[in-house]
């Protein structure tokens, strides 16, 4: 009689626990998020990030606080998202970068040190210039720089960027030296082309939503986009390719993630929230009005995309000399 009374105290005592748990699942969140961005206020992870998070408030009924955490190219933002506490409130837009900060050096950090949760955007490299340079084409601007080279500096992200990697990438296919145009770090897209209408550089290497409020009010001018077909932001900017014949494409990407070991529960509610998002006229609203690209990826396919991007970019970074 003792025993199987004991029997059924422990019965219920699990039982008890298996509901406490299924209830923590069920609550979660009970408290606001922080959403990590390893950029600057302004550029384009910042304002993907933003509307993500205004959505995943309204889904979640929950505060989604988004965060700038800048410096070090990247590193600082991404290193505070994979240090957090493994347990769904604090999340973080890792970008593109993460898959080349470990191969210039600049970090440990790697895509395993995350939690990926859903890819949520790409867009390609482009270049752009003032409003009144001299130079209305790549094909004039590339000359230039091959006639003076280190005469014309460029920006767009930190040092060892995606967009450093794509100015690095153009010239070395037109057979330059990647020094032909030094490279002058910041913390994004934004400050870069604010550098840029002052005067301070010659010409910027970002997605081309990063660049349009500069575009459309006229201080600044678009030559070229390295992809393989024309944005549909600004269609009648040419490819790379078309310009000049180069195969050479590049872009960014951006994507929701936590710290390793997020709990499956909560990355299965996550996944499922990121989702709706995305397909969400709103979501798709203000992507297409910015001009950014949409393509998404579940957990499982941000993995997967996470990890040949890292083996690429590794290839193409130690090719041009900008890995350690």
């Amino acid at each position: 009689m003792m025993r199987r009374n004991f029997s059924r105290s422990l019965v219920a005592l699990c039982l008890g626990l298996g509901c406490a748990t299924v209830s923590v699942a069920q609550n979660y969140p009970s408290r606001p998020i922080t959403m990590v961005v390893p950029w600057g206020a302004g550029g384009g992870t910042d304002a993907t990030a933003r509307i993500v998070a205004a959505l995943m408030e309204k889904e979640l009924g929950q505060p989604v606080n988004v965060v700038n955490r800048t410096g070090g190219n990247g590193v600082v933002g991404h290193s505070a998202i994979a240090t957090a506490p493994a347990d769904g409130y604090t999340l973080g837009m890792i970008t593109v970068e993460i898959s080349m900060m470990h191969w210039a050096g600049l970090t440990d950090l790697k895509p395993t040190n995350y939690t990926p949760l859903a890819l949520m955007n790409i867009d390609p490299a482009a270049v752009t210039v003032r409003a009144d340079s001299p130079y209305k084409t790549v094909n004039d601007l590339l000359a230039a720089i091959k006639a003076n080279p280190g005469k014309f500096k460029a920006s767009g992200t930190g040092q060892g960027g995606i967009w450093h990697l794509a100015l690095a990438g153009m010239l070395k296919d037109q057979k330059m030296e990647i020094s032909a145009a030094p490279w002058v770090p910041s913390n994004g897209a934004a400050p870069a082309m604010n550098d840029l209408a002052a005067g301070g550089i010659e010409f910027v290497t970002c997605s081309l939503p990063e660049s349009r409020a500069l575009i459309d009010a006229g201080k600044a001018r678009p030559l070229t986009i390295m992809a393989n077909q024309a944005s549909g932001l600004y269609p009648n900017v040419p490819t790379l390719k078309t310009a000049t014949g180069s195969n050479w494409a590049i872009g960014a990407w951006r994507g929701i993630a936590g710290p390793k070991g997020l709990p499956a529960d909560v990355q299965g509610k996550l996944g499922a929230v990121l989702k709706k998002i995305y397909d969400s006229p709103d979501y798709q609203g203000f992507m297409q009005q910015r001009g950014f690209g949409v393509v998404y990826a579940d957990a499982k396919g941000f993995e997967q995309f996470m990890a040949k991007g890292d083996a690429d970019m590794g290839t193409v970074m130690k090719s041009l000399g900008l890995a350690k």
